[in-house]
């Protein structure tokens, strides 16, 4: 199969060609080789490659980013995913498009579904929302995969960071706000996710695929420290509010997966096993050092 991965350069485009490289034929649409915001280029890119599966991880993520500039999150998470839908239309290709837990207001209890009423209370949120009804105004053959807490090899991502702090003072304190809580996800795992979806094209619509369970960041942290082996280090709950960012976040970003199973689809794995995993294989199997300043709270 011919597929097409745009920000092929992030951390879930890795994956996904890591996952998929041996068994199709892959591509990837990056800056600054090809700018999605220019559609002569999303254009050029699909006749040359003529992809049958587009998976569309690019966009604008650093979500107080989006905040100072809004203009700039609509044009990369609005415009360019029209981009890219409407090339899919016209090539007959199918879309993957990656969107966020953003898209709720993150204030309700429980989970999310898919059927949920979108209420987004941030610039990233809003652009990524205008970004899906693009795809589903303009390319009908589309799966729409909302993810949360991501987090894969290489980063940047809160693992990551968390790992680095520790390493550069194993006795140190770190203070890690408690009151939001969410799935931390895996990109193997999304990654896994898609790749069922590859075997039934005729899947459509919106789909959550994070991992399941729900942790606060401070349970994250804890819980990644005491896998990656450092005792010694201290972690504190702290409130949102002890933190101050120029976008609010989410206090609920938990997820519903029921409709997977609806569709016959494989669960996604807990969430404490796949980090597992990924401390495993990321420090203890392949050592590797975390190099990267993601933030602390996301």
């Amino acid at each position: 199969m011919r597929l097409l991965i745009t920000g092929g350069k992030g951390m879930l485009g890795r994956t996904l060609m890591r996952h998929w490289g041996t068994s199709h034929t892959l591509a990837i649409a990056d800056l600054p080789e090809t700018d999605l915001t220019r559609p002569e280029q999303v254009g050029a890119l699909f006749d040359s490659f003529q992809p049958e599966v587009v998976v569309h991880c690019a966009a604008m993520t650093n979500v107080d980013a989006c905040e100072g500039d809004p203009a700039r999150a609509f044009l990369l998470n609005e415009t360019a995913t029209a981009h890219v839908a409407r090339a899919c239309s016209a090539h007959g290709a199918r879309l993957f498009a990656i969107s966020t837990d953003y898209v709720f207001s993150g204030e309700e209890p429980g989970v999310r579904t898919e059927d949920d009423p979108p209420h987004p209370r941030t610039v990233y949120g809003a652009s990524k929302l205008a970004g899906e009804n693009a795809v589903r105004a303009l390319c009908p053959n589309h799966v729409i995969a909302r993810i949360a807490w991501l987090y894969g090899s290489g980063g940047p991502s809160f693992p990551h960071t968390m790992i680095r702090l520790a390493m550069e003072d194993p006795s140190r304190t770190l203070r890690v706000v408690d009151d939001q809580i969410g799935n931390p996800t895996s990109a193997d795992a999304v990654a896994n996710g898609l790749t069922a979806f590859l075997g039934r094209p005729e899947l459509r619509g919106t789909f959550h695929l994070t991992c399941e369970g729900t942790a606060s960041w401070y349970t994250f942290a804890c819980e990644t420290l005491r896998l990656a082996g450092f005792p010694g280090v201290t972690v504190s709950p702290c409130t949102t509010e002890e933190f101050p960012r120029p976008a609010p976040r989410p206090h609920n970003s938990s997820l519903s997966k029921a409709k997977l199973a609806t569709c016959g689809l494989p669960p996604m794995p807990p969430w404490k096993e796949a980090l597992a995993r990924f401390v495993s294989v990321e420090w203890k199997t392949a050592g590797q050092r975390p190099q990267n300043r993601a933030p602390i709270s996301h």
